[in-house]
């Protein structure tokens, strides 16, 4: 049960962090929620591929905005296209 506190509290971190950076994407809070926790899955499956991987607490939620970032952009090319 901890631990999926703690999924949704980094997935939400991250999810907030991505919309900010990327402007105007962001989606409510649950929404940047589920998308913290889907950046934090396609983080965990790139950025170690590209030797990419920030440890500890805080770099879970840095890797995870990364992922959310890469979602992000992923989302408004779909959207334009």
């Amino acid at each position: 049960m901890l631990g999926l506190i703690l999924w949704l509290i980094v997935g939400g971190i991250a999810g907030w962090l991505a919309g900010t950076i990327v402007k105007g994407a962001g989606f409510g809070l649950v929404g940047n929620v589920i998308l913290g926790i889907v950046g934090a899955v396609v983080a965990g499956l790139l950025l170690p591929m590209i030797g990419l991987h920030i440890s500890g607490p805080i770099g879970e939620i840095i890797n995870a905005a990364i992922g959310g970032i890469i979602v992000l952009f992923g989302l408004s090319f779909l959207k334009r296209a």
